[in-house]
C-alpha cells in the first residue's frame, strides 16, 4: 500500500509559510535529497494555494531543473480543494469528496509514495484525520518570528516514532518521523 508521506520546509520555530528563507542554506546535499525523494514517489497530494503556487511556477522550469521538472510536471497531481472545479496543469484533478474516503482510494492505488508538499491547511486536515503516514521535516537554522506553522493550535497530542535523521553541511537537518 503506498504511503502519504508529508515533506516540509521548516524554521526552528516552526514555520512553514512562504519558505524563500531557505535560498541561502541552499546545498548539493539538499538537492540530491530532494531529487531521491521525488524519485521515490509518483504522485502528489497538494492544497490549493500550494497548487496555484506549483502550477504557475513549474511548467517553465522543466529546462532549468531537468528530470525533476519533468517529474514534478508529469506525475498525477491531486489537488484538495472546494473552491476549485477544474485543474489546468499536466495531469491534475480535483479532490472535492470525503478526503478520507479519497486518500484511502490514492493509497490502495499500484504505485510508489503520495508526496505533500507544503498545504498547510491541507497537511493540518490529513493529521487531524490520521492520514498521514511520515513526516519529513526539513529543519533550517533560521528564526522567522511569524508565519504559518506546521503545527497549528487546536490539534490533538499526536506521538511519533523518529525513523531518520540526516544532517548537511548547511546546518539543515531532516528529521522523518512515522507514526508511533
Amino acid at each position: 500500500m503506498r504511503k502519504v508521506i508529508v515533506s516540509e520546509f521548516v524554521t526552528l520555530d516552526g514555520v512553514m509559510e512562504d519558505p524563500s528563507w531557505t535560498f541561502q542554506f541552499g546545498s548539493e546535499e539538499q538537492d540530491k535529497f530532494k531529487f531521491e525523494e521525488l524519485k521515490s514517489s509518483d504522485a502528489l497530494l497538494l492544497g490549493r494555494v500550494t497548487y496555484e503556487g506549483f502550477a504557475a511556477a513549474w511548467p517553465n522550469m522543466i529546462e532549468e531543473t531537468g528530470e525533476y521538472g519533468e517529474w514534478m510536471n508529469g506525475y498525477p497531481k491531486h489537488v484538495v480543494s472546494t473552491t476549485l472545479d477544474r485543474a489546468e496543469w499536466n495531469n491534475s484533478s480535483v479532490i472535492k469528496g470525503d478526503l478520507a474516503e479519497e486518500i484511502a482510494k490514492l493509497k490502495k492505488q499500484l504505485g510508489k509514495d503520495i508526496l505533500v508538499f507544503g498545504s498547510c491547511s491541507l497537511v493540518s486536515t490529513l493529521m487531524k484525520l490520521g492520514l498521514i503516514d511520515e513526516y519529513r521535516l526539513m529543519v533550517f537554522p533560521v528564526v522567522v518570528g511569524s508565519g504559518k506553522r506546521l503545527f497549528n493550535e487546536g490539534m490533538d497530542m499526536t506521538s511519533l516514532k523518529l525513523a531518520d535523521t540526516r544532517t548537511f553541511e548547511s546546518g539543515v537537518v531532516v528529521l522523518t518521523y512515522q507514526k508511533a
